[in-house]
């Protein structure tokens, strides 16, 4: 089995922040509510916290050198970390590789896949995804 090599510090810090605002947002809407919702709630924690990122980032998708689309991301934080929004019955290995592939697209090491259709975020509610590199 290859260990997959940990991203600097300062990228894990930006994840247990972003983990704390989205337990927050869990704990006021709770489960039930479309995605777009979660991204919204999400964002205005993030501004309220003051913790820097984007939404909806383009990225362009590249295939032998030809550039075929662009995927949007939900939430790039700090510059270097991938957060997909789910709110489904459970993050599904589909959902963890197409996190993957956005780290590989991207060139970023960890993502977080956060779902909210959950009765507590702490209970499979999310999943780390570090890209080999």
């Amino acid at each position: 089995m290859q260990l997959r090599p940990e991203p600097p510090e300062r990228v894990d810090l930006l994840a247990h922040s972003v983990i704390g605002a989205a337990i927050e947002v869990h704990r006021i809407l709770g489960r039930g509510f479309l995605e777009s919702i979660y991204e919204m709630a999400m964002i205005e924690e993030l501004r309220a916290r003051e913790i820097p990122f984007e939404s909806q980032v383009p990225i362009p998708i590249f295939y032998k050198g030809t550039l075929i689309g662009e995927h949007r991301l939900d939430l790039l934080v700090g510059g270097e970390l991938v957060v997909e929004l789910k709110a489904t019955s459970g993050i599904t290995e589909g959902h963890l590789g197409q996190a993957l592939s956005y780290l590989k697209a991207g060139a970023f090491q960890l993502g977080l896949v956060m779902n909210f259709n959950v009765r507590t975020l702490k209970e499979g509610g999310i999943k780390r995804v570090v890209s080999s590199g």
